[in-house]
């Protein structure tokens, strides 16, 4: 049976940023790769209206998927509408079901925004549900069996809220795929001109790839990295199970203090 990974972020390019290398070495390691951002970019341009800007960055998803071979998923509401809701859950849980992953790649509990946040509160309380036969979703879809393993991914700002550093407690060495990265964050153009304009993220591909780099000298050798924190275990998968490490070896290093 084919083995299954998902990433799903927050918004067209939060994968490319933050997720993309590790989603790319387990393709390379036999996995069937998904891709989905929960929100669909409305709200990012000073230059576009909806009509455009919507369908603009759903094409923007789909061409970095198809860089690297991964299943596209359709967003599921506008840019700041990702709340923690019933609703919101109910449109997640067939996804995740369809795809049955071993392995989640998502945002975790600590950013400069809640709707990645939110987007990864969504996806670990999805996962959870993936087997519980009396939750109502939709589109209904039969509940599956199955353990998943949840890799939260470090924000983008390299800090929590409230500035403190977060520290990855795994990290993968993207090193041999990090110009695939850049060709799939790319293929966001629109995205260039609205965050030099809005946040000062100055040079869009230099900063993903100085946050590789920064990431890698965490390690004992890898030039470019992700960096993980792992879900815990408990109602999603075995205390031993670590299957980025099972998949990628000596490609993954891990922080032995992450704390410290």
């Amino acid at each position: 049976m084919t083995k299954t990974a998902f990433a799903i972020g927050c918004h067209p390019d939060d994968i490319e940023y933050m997720m993309a290398g590790t989603l790319i070495k387990l393709k390379q390691a036999g996995y069937e790769i998904h891709y989905l951002n929960i929100a669909n970019g409305s709200l990012g341009t000073n230059q576009y209206d909806y009509a455009a800007i919507v369908p603009m960055r759903r094409q923007e998803a789909i061409a970095a998927c198809k860089v690297i071979g991964a299943n596209y998923h359709e967003s599921l509401s506008d840019d700041l509408e990702v709340f923690y809701c019933r609703e919101m859950l109910e449109k997640l849980v067939p996804t995740v079901r369809e795809v049955a992953p071993e392995i989640i790649l998502t945002h975790g509990p600590y950013d400069y925004m809640e709707d990645h946040i939110n987007s990864g509160r969504l996806a670990v309380s999805a996962a959870f549900c993936r087997g519980m036969t009396n939750f109502k979703c939709n589109p209904p879809r039969a509940a599956i069996d199955g353990k998943v393993t949840i890799y939260h991914s470090m924000p983008h700002s390299l800090t929590d809220q409230l500035k403190r550093p977060v520290i990855p407690e795994i990290l993968v060495d993207i090193t041999d795929v990090i110009e695939t990265k850049k060709a799939m964050l790319a293929c966001h153009r629109s995205q260039q001109e609205w965050l030099d304009v809005s946040q000062g993220n100055n040079a869009y591909l230099i900063d993903m790839t100085e946050s590789s780099e920064y990431f890698g000298r965490m390690t004992a050798g890898f030039k470019y990295a992700e960096g993980w924190i792992m879900h815990s275990h408990v109602g999603f998968c075995d205390l031993p199970d670590n299957p980025l490490l099972t998949a990628l070896g000596k490609a993954v290093h891990s922080n032995k203090n992450p704390r410290s």
